[in-house]
């Protein structure tokens, strides 16, 4: 299975076939321990050892905390890519875009309400199409100014359902 991840700038290439896993094309060696109740695993890639606790804050998206630091890493697999690029809307960005349906659909659940602060990769709109559950997320923290859809609600591609505004722009 191939994956692209995303964190800041930096886009990887990862594939976990059955040769074992590659990063951008280079094997790697990797392993990962679980602590005893604690939520603190023990990473090793190659030669290097790795102290990490990653939270998940949405589909794909994981908050890892690492040697003291908190970097966002966006996962997605090849199916989630191709949609992705469909729609014209790439990895995690600062700011929020609004969310625009990637194809024709129907609304399955709306999970935010005009008002609601949204973090990157928060879940905002599931949409079913081509008999598949979708979670469209929000490509930046930001605040929902308006929600165009209702759950049942027929949409097309491109169709915006969610408009977003930064934080600090809404926040004035």
């Amino acid at each position: 299975m191939r994956y692209q991840v995303t964190i800041g700038v930096r886009v990887l290439e990862v594939d976990l076939g059955p040769e074992g896993p590659c990063v951008d094309g280079r094997p790697v060696r990797v392993s990962l321990e679980h602590g005893d109740g604690s939520p603190v695993r023990g990473l090793l890639v190659d030669d290097r050892s790795y102290r990490v606790v990653a939270e998940r804050k949405g589909s794909g998206v994981w908050k890892l905390h690492l040697h003291g630091e908190v970097v966002v890493a966006d996962v997605v697999d090849e199916r989630t890519k191709a949609i992705r690029e469909m729609a014209g809307s790439g990895a995690v960005t600062v700011g929020p875009r609004p969310i625009v349906a990637p194809m024709p659909g129907m609304v399955v659940k709306v999970e935010v309400s005009e008002g609601d602060r949204v973090e990157a990769g928060e879940g905002v709109v599931i949409v079913e199409a081509m008999k598949m559950e979708n979670e469209l997320r929000s490509t930046g923290a930001g605040v929902v100014t308006r929600v165009h859809v209702r759950e049942g609600d027929a949409v097309e591609k491109d169709q915006v359902l969610v408009d977003l505004a930064p934080l600090e722009a809404s926040e004035g």
